[in-house]
């Protein structure tokens, strides 16, 4: 595998996809990244701020 050029869906940046990274989504059987690391990584926090309220 070759390292991949991507554009990330949400600032439009674009991302290397590394062949390691290729990699270890394949084996994980996960689709290819849409966001790069920086808006993953922001769009995790949103998602553990919302949810650390909740009661249930």
């Amino acid at each position: 595998m070759e390292d991949k050029t991507l554009n990330c869906q949400d600032c439009g940046e674009e991302f290397i996809f590394t062949a390691g990274e290729q990699e270890f989504f394949e084996e994980k059987g996960f689709d290819e990244p849409k966001r790069c690391k920086e808006c993953r990584d922001k769009k995790k926090a949103e998602k553990r701020g919302r949810g650390s309220f909740r009661r249930y």
